[in-house]
């Protein structure tokens, strides 16, 4: 049985008799105002972190859900689109499909504003998209994508890139892993279909992003998840994951590389009223400006700039 095949047996059973104890469904989801969340689907809510952002959301975009879960988040983002199919969700999985029809259903019971058909749920998977090119505005996945070997990660990657209308935006959550998972946890597959031993390290993660042609990445929270201890897992130290909520822009990578937001601010401290690197940025005296990561690293070579530490929490603006 291949790890994709162990996936689906995985969710399948999840999918029917729910576990609350798997990912973060301890947590509490977002709530907006006249927004209610049945039980079953908060049970459900099997991911790591969340792709809802609102500040992505505006204009009542098309958005294509990759692995719908119980169906959590495909009815937030039917929150902000509020019209049929303005969500499409790709699920490879019956039995979750089924009960996210359920739980969907469950949903506009109690949500007046909610029609079933906002969200319609179409049998696929990430490899192969059913939607056409460059038709959708916004992608999301939760603690999916990091299930994925690394060759069907770039797949993965490339139809989403595909199906992603220029400009439009990736929003992932992910558990990334504070150094290489060893291979006899990457190789144990229902490990693997538990979201606890595919995670790639932080710069690699990035990295795929980056080859699969998103020329801007933003972080938009970064947070302990969960611990592999040694004990448990065979391992000489702990092992930390760690919750990566990012969001990528289908937009050209500039020639000197992508700019990646991580939180880092550059602040000007000489006597003059601004600095300007005649290279396109200028910043104000004493004040923070946010930067991405490779302009933080060009002017750090400036004596009178001081870089701040990445706050992994990035919320727009700034230069890159």
């Amino acid at each position: 049985m291949t790890y994709l095949e162990t996936t689906a047996q995985f969710y399948a059973q999840v999918a029917e008799t729910p576990d609350v104890g798997l990912c973060c469904v301890q947590s509490a989801p977002l709530n907006f105002p006249g927004l209610r969340i049945p039980e079953r689907m908060q049970e459900m809510n099997y991911g790591c972190g969340t792709t809802v952002h609102a500040a992505e959301l505006a204009n009542q975009p098309t958005v294509l859900y990759v692995g719908v879960g119980g169906g959590l988040e495909a009815l937030q983002f039917a929150y902000f689109s509020r019209r049929t199919a303005g969500v499409i969700a790709v699920e490879p999985v019956a039995e979750m499909r089924r009960a996210a029809s359920d739980n969907l259903r469950a949903a506009a019971a109690v949500n007046d504003w909610f029609e079933p058909s906002f969200v319609e749920i179409r049998a696929g998977d990430a490899f192969a998209l059913p939607v056409a090119d460059s038709s959708i505005d916004v992608v999301a996945q939760n603690c999916l994508f990091n299930i994925f070997e690394p060759a069907d990660l770039a797949k993965a990657l490339a139809e989403v890139v595909r199906v992603l209308k220029p400009g439009g935006r990736l929003l992932m959550s992910d558990p990334i892993a504070t150094r290489p998972i060893p291979a006899h946890l990457q190789q144990d597959e229902r490990l693997r279909a538990m979201c606890l031993s595919g995670a790639l390290p932080y710069e690699d993660y990035i990295q795929q992003l980056i080859e699969a042609g998103f020329g801007q990445i933003e972080v938009r929270a970064r947070r302990p998840y969960r611990l592999l201890d040694r004990q448990t897992y065979g391992l000489e130290t702990h092992l930390l994951l760690e919750s990566l909520d990012t969001v990528s822009f289908k937009v050209p990578i500039p020639a000197d590389g992508a700019c990646v937001f991580t939180g880092k601010t550059a602040v000007y401290t000489g006597t003059e009223a601004a600095f300007d690197d005649q290279a396109g940025h200028i910043l104000p005296r004493g004040i923070p400006t946010a930067v991405c990561d490779k302009t933080a690293r060009k002017l750090e070579r400036f004596g009178e700039i001081l870089i701040t530490d990445s706050t992994w929490h990035y919320s727009g603006g700034g230069c890159c």
